[in-house]
């Protein structure tokens, strides 16, 4: 089994390959930024793919547009826009769903069915907010002479998680979502998604949780969030409070995948403040033996 991250163009995933080349299940990181401004990264946005069905966990700022790429450039059709059907958000700060807007409304008029969107309570009137924000654009497109496939694809299908267990189990693909510690959020969310290949595990923002080390023992991938501890170890007293309190320290992170021992951890949304990002990856690999990747943008993962 190969779970380093490789090139989409080595990937087998060229332009006008049938829908029987995504069976296999694949990871997507879409966006692995932080809400610190970053050219080189979008904000949190991980795709899980299988058997032609894209899963999208959070959709932070510029992740339409990296899904955009993918479909375009690689001919992975089903992270076109128009094509996810599936949304799962982890909670709602602003560095994981700037671009729901975004994905509700890019070519909506062509969707035949309205995007599914499971996420923490908070997400229907989110959802209701971007409504009106986008109701002179809705009302106008809907008035004229051109084809809507289905009027209501301009608004989400949204279902609110009410506690942990399965938010989704059709098609052979299960997810689980299990509650995570993050600052001041009362419903903050990982999941857990098991296909009949590989079994995938996304903290979302936590800080060193025992419950996603339960989630994660033996799982093929987990996704985490990470703070480099040089880059914290550096800052104000009352900010390295805040941020052990919301996030997790590399050394707590290693000791987390050293006991859950999954195939691959992949660190995304890593806050490093002046240090360099690799002082992640270097400070991790100093305490867990495991295999262990810095995702950037565009990696995949089967």
């Amino acid at each position: 089994m190969n779970l380093r991250p490789i090139p989409l163009l080595l990937f087998g995933l060229s332009a006008g390959m049938s829908g029987a080349a995504l069976a296999e299940t694949n990871i997507v990181m879409l966006g692995t930024g932080t809400p610190v401004p970053d050219g080189e990264r979008a904000g949190a946005g991980v795709a899980v793919i299988h058997d032609d069905e894209a899963y999208v966990f959070d959709v932070g700022a510029g992740v339409v547009e990296r899904a955009t790429q993918v479909a375009e450039r690689h001919g992975i059709e089903p992270l076109s826009p128009i094509n996810i059907e599936h949304l799962f958000l982890t909670h709602l700060h602003s560095d994981h769903v700037l671009d729901y807007p975004e994905l509700l409304a890019t070519y909506w008029w062509r969707r035949s069915d309205p995007l599914q969107v499971i996420g923490p309570q908070g997400t229907q009137a989110m959802s209701d907010g971007i409504y009106t924000m986008l109701a002179e654009d809705t009302q106008t497109r809907l008035a004229d002479k051109s084809p809507v496939t289905n009027p209501d694809a301009a608004y989400a299908d949204v279902t609110e998680i009410e506690g942990p267990g399965v938010v989704f189990d059709e098609d052979g693909v299960r997810i689980e979502a299990f509650p995570v510690t993050h600052g001041h959020w009362d419903r903050a969310y990982g999941f857990k998604v098991t296909t009949p290949d590989k079994t995938v595990v996304i903290s979302g923002d936590t800080s060193l949780n025992d419950e996603v080390q339960r989630q994660a023992e033996g799982a093929d991938i987990l996704v985490h969030e990470v703070i480099s501890r040089s880059g914290w170890e550096e800052l104000p007293e009352q900010w390295q409070a805040y941020h052990q309190y919301a996030h997790t320290l590399t050394d707590e992170l290693a000791g987390l995948a050293t006991a859950a021992e999954p195939d691959l951890l992949v660190l995304y949304h890593v806050l490093h403040y002046g240090a360099p990002i690799e002082s992640a990856l270097v400070e991790v690999q100093q305490q867990y033996d495991g295999e262990v990747v810095l995702a950037d943008d565009l990696d995949v993962y089967h």
